[in-house]
């Protein structure tokens, strides 16, 4: 019998977060569903314990550490290509009761609607800033150099619609720790751009949605709570330079061509200056606390960016 919904996460070494994430699944939808982990290499055993002690879940090894889009596009290509919706989210995601059916019930409501993402609470109860524009040059370069040390800046807040209310409507991308997918949209532009090993592979995926004619749907009515169990800050020389060539993948794949050249030159170079510049200052901040615990790299980071 074909599964009404598929979902599907990335783990790496994600501990009792995955546990939590199965358990409140079953109070999230009464919509018959499959589960397929896609894993990237635990250590911890949790994948293992997952597919043996829940049921309709499915472990797939992915090999290597291949990072959260190209992870996720493997999964879901497991997943039966019948089901009609597809969601994708992190393993450090708790469910509230009825999110997912909430979730379902603003994509019938939207029948161009590629994307659905609900409202994202920390586990202190703040909403973070989950449906956003999508950065251009001016704004995205703003927000890259005022964000943290001018968070008021007209920059950011526009990039993060701070100054929207939190109602339903189309934006210009959702975050990619937890989205319900119209399987045909999301087949139709190729999934997950594989080439993001880490960050702004959502971004990228709605922007791709909304260029060929999806809509990416904001559903404030569901809630969820993201615990960012994967602590990517104990790993800036990894991390921050990823974050930094895929912030300069996005801006160089929408301006291709000889006229963009210089452009792009001098994008990658301001980038890669600032990256130095973060990675000294996250070991500096990091060195300072000698009881930083040591964790793997993560495949699922953090979302802000």
């Amino acid at each position: 019998m074909t599964a009404e919904l598929a979902v599907v996460t990335v783990t790496y070494s994600s501990g009792d977060h995955l546990s939590n994430f199965l358990r409140s699944l079953s109070t999230a939808t009464t919509v018959e569903h499959e589960v397929v982990i896609a894993d990237n290499g635990s250590t911890d055993g949790a994948p293992e314990a997952a597919e043996r002690d829940f049921d309709n879940v499915t472990l797939l090894r992915t090999g290597a550490n291949i990072g959260y889009g190209g992870a996720s596009n493997r999964a879901v290509a497991a997943t039966d290509p019948a089901t009609e919706f597809v969601i994708v989210a992190n393993p450090d995601v708790e469910w509230v009761p009825g999110s997912i059916d909430e979730m379902l019930a603003v994509a019938r409501r939207w029948p161009r609607a590629g994307a659905v993402g609900p409202l994202i609470r920390e586990p202190d109860g703040t909403v973070y800033p989950s449906a956003r524009r999508v950065p251009d040059l001016v704004s995205g370069t703003g927000h890259a150099l005022l964000g943290r040390v001018w968070k008021s800046n007209p920059w950011t807040a526009g990039y993060r619609q701070d100054d929207e209310a939190i109602a339903e409507r189309t934006v210009g991308w959702l975050s990619g720790s937890c989205l319900l997918l119209r399987r045909a949209a999301f087949e139709s532009i190729n999934g997950f751009d594989s080439r993001y090993f880490m960050y702004m592979e959502d971004v990228d995926l709605g922007d791709r949605l909304a260029r060929a004619g999806w809509l990416n749907v904001f559903a404030p009515s569901a809630e969820v709570i993201h615990r960012k169990g994967h602590v990517a800050g104990e790993h800036p020389e990894l991390m921050l330079p990823a974050h930094h060539e895929s912030a300069y993948r996005f801006q160089a794949d929408r301006h291709p061509g000889a006229r963009w050249a210089p452009l792009r030159a001098g994008l990658r170079a301001g980038l890669w200056v600032r990256s130095r510049m973060a990675v000294a200052s996250a070991r500096r901040t990091t060195t300072s606390r000698p009881d930083s615990p040591i964790v793997n790299p993560p495949s699922t980071p953090p979302r802000e960016a």
